[in-house]
């Protein structure tokens, strides 16, 4: 709807299933559990789609939630020349990207997390089993990429509690630049669990608006 709206294409692509679990994943660099080369896979699509259908190479963006927010950040650090921004929702950097990331562009970042998330926890704490865990906690991670993106400073914003009903909250860490371009948003969901807001679990925000919000602020 949002696409239909602003007038942008918009895929969803599916991985492939794991042979350990049986379910469809995206290999994040989940070297232990995982061979598939989703990352070239990925990149090799979205070129694909660029020349089948007339679309800008300059404005080409990737999402995900929980394990597609993992996907999310592997192509932020390897495929930075095809994907110009990013967006994560209850995911996280796998313990791979975390040790190895090193993408040749700037590039900006959104991440939504829940504190009360047990699948994916903020603090880091999630399980290394199969390649998953290892990177630390969200706000480092936020401060690494503000790092890259060169935000010098930040604003954190109350977003209105609109819904009481869903025990939840919602706080916004902007990250920007000199130029007050926000290049990194963090939008932490306090009370909120493995949620995707908007659609399930705190209702203050819609995620999908909040992601097309800022991958608008980066068009070229």
């Amino acid at each position: 709807e949002i696409a239909d709206e602003y007038g942008f294409m918009v895929c969803y692509p599916q991985g492939t299933r794991n042979t350990y679990t049986g379910q469809t994943h995206w290999n994040a660099n989940l070297k232990e559990m995982s061979s598939i080369a989703d990352s070239d896979f990925l990149n090799d699509l979205a070129i694909k789609l660029q020349a089948e259908y007339n679309l800008s190479e300059k404005n080409t963006f990737a999402c995900g939630m929980s394990n597609g927010g993992f996907m999310s950040y592997t192509l932020g650090c390897e495929k930075s020349d095809t994907f110009k921004a990013i967006a994560s929702v209850t995911g996280t950097m796998s313990g791979y990207d975390w040790q190895n990331c090193n993408p040749n562009h700037k590039i900006p970042v959104l991440q939504i997390s829940g504190t009360n998330d047990r699948t994916v926890p903020m603090d880091g704490s999630m399980s290394p089993t199969w390649g998953w865990g290892g990177a630390p906690d969200i706000e480092k991670i936020i401060d690494y990429w503000s790092e890259i993106n060169e935000c010098s400073n930040s604003k954190i914003i109350n977003l209105p509690d609109i819904t009481n009903q869903d025990n939840s909250f919602v706080t916004l860490d902007k990250r920007f630049n000199l130029e007050s371009k926000d290049r990194v948003r963090l939008y932490t969901v306090h009370g909120g669990g493995h949620d995707w807001p908007g659609a399930w679990g705190n209702m203050d925000i819609d995620a999908s608006e909040e992601i097309w919000d800022f991958f608008s602020k980066h068009l070229k």
